[in-house]
């Protein structure tokens, strides 16, 4: 089979969608402007909200439903925001929170969509650059020139469901995208939208090993964190993350969910390990190529566009990038912040003894007698 018959053409008009995405920004301040929430739907006040407080910070578009909701739900302070709840037995902010019912309301999958679910701080974004360069190299077989991966980061490429359309309860427009549609998700197996759940869809599941991606957020999320709200410290955040209090946790039964249905559903669901993508990074490109119905032809393989675009991916690549270096989402993140060391094993740095004890004894126990090691 033919690169041209196996692999699909790009999965978003980019042309369209970048420049979209270029207006959206240019009228999010007179946007947010005319939609701050009331003072009981923010829980960070200030004289300016514009320019004071990141957006990510603000809940905007708070439906009745969402308000009813949380008034029952089990809350926690939060990491960055002031409060996280526990829906489906998972914890988000108040502004994901409204952002996954949205999604679950309105989302209608389709077959030949690809969903790309992480848990914050396992590869995300690195995840997203290796897809989007894969599944749209027939027309990007270039990876050192004109790739739209050297001029706009990964998380504009590839959206974000709950957490990029459907924030703030926009409902978006899915026109300028063409099959096969490529979104990314941290929602957790059971908070999926039920179309997703009942279509044919697949998902690449990328998860990482606990210690790394507790060091990984507790960095990511104390840089999200004001000057007036100072950090937080390892020793609060590692409580929280062992008690499963952390956003789109609990890490070990998220995980575990979707490992399960892996071993159920082989053909829809490809789980991956970020260890493995670092140590046999051509080996798990070619058997994400595979999975994705697009494996590299034998010419492909021979000039190299299996190389290039592990270069392009790589993580000292994009890091190193202009584009990933300056600028922010929409919504207030610095893109710089989405990338600091990416090693495996970074967490001895980070964490004592005891900690590392104590996560690893927690790792046992949880995913004893399913198969799954880290």
């Amino acid at each position: 089979m033919s690169t041209a018959q196996s692999c699909p053409l790009p999965t978003v008009s980019l042309s369209k969608y970048l420049e979209e995405e270029g207006q959206n920004k240019n009228e999010e301040s007179q946007l947010l402007k005319s939609s701050l929430p009331a003072e009981n739907d923010c829980y960070t006040q200030a004289e300016d909200p514009v320019s004071d407080v990141p957006k990510y910070l603000l809940e905007l578009g708070l439906t009745p439903e969402c308000k009813q909701l949380i008034s029952s739900l089990p809350a926690e302070k939060g990491w960055v925001a002031n409060l996280l709840h526990q829906y489906q037995g998972f914890w988000h902010t108040t502004r994901q929170l409204q952002a996954v019912l949205t999604c679950q309301n309105h989302f209608q999958a389709q077959d030949t969509d690809i969903l790309l679910v992480t848990t914050p701080k396992s590869g995300t974004t690195w995840l997203k650059a290796i897809v989007f360069a894969l599944m749209n190299r027939v027309q990007y077989p270039n990876t050192d020139n004109n790739h739209p991966l050297l001029s706009e980061n990964p998380h504009i490429l590839v959206p974000f469901l709950e957490y990029g359309l459907y924030i703030d309860s926009q409902v978006p427009n899915f026109t300028t995208f063409t099959s096969p549609r490529l979104f990314a998700t941290h929602l957790p197996l059971v908070s999926l939208p039920e179309s997703a759940t009942n279509s044919s869809c697949k998902l690449v599941y990328l998860c990482r090993n606990p210690k790394d991606t507790f060091v990984s957020l507790w960095h990511f999320t104390n840089k999200l964190r004001t000057k007036d709200m100072g950090s937080n410290s390892l020793e609060v955040t590692f409580d929280k993350f062992i008690r499963g209090v952390s956003l789109y946790g609990p890490f070990w039964d998220h995980v575990l969910r979707y490992w399960k249905e892996s071993l159920e559903n082989p053909e829809r669901v490809l789980f991956l390990k970020y260890e493995e993508m670092k140590e046999q990074p051509k080996l798990q490109l070619m058997k994400l190529a595979q999975f994705l119905g697009c494996p590299f032809s034998n010419e492909e393989e021979t000039r190299g566009a299996v190389d290039g675009i592990q270069k392009l991916c790589s993580f000292e690549n994009l890091s190193n990038l202009e584009v990933n270096k300056t600028g922010k989402l929409a919504s207030g993140e610095e893109y710089k912040a989405f990338f600091r060391r990416g090693e495996v094993g970074d967490a001895k740095n980070h964490l004592t003894p005891q900690i590392i004890q104590k996560l690893d004894q927690i790792t046992e126990q949880k995913l004893h007698g399913y198969g799954l090691k880290f």
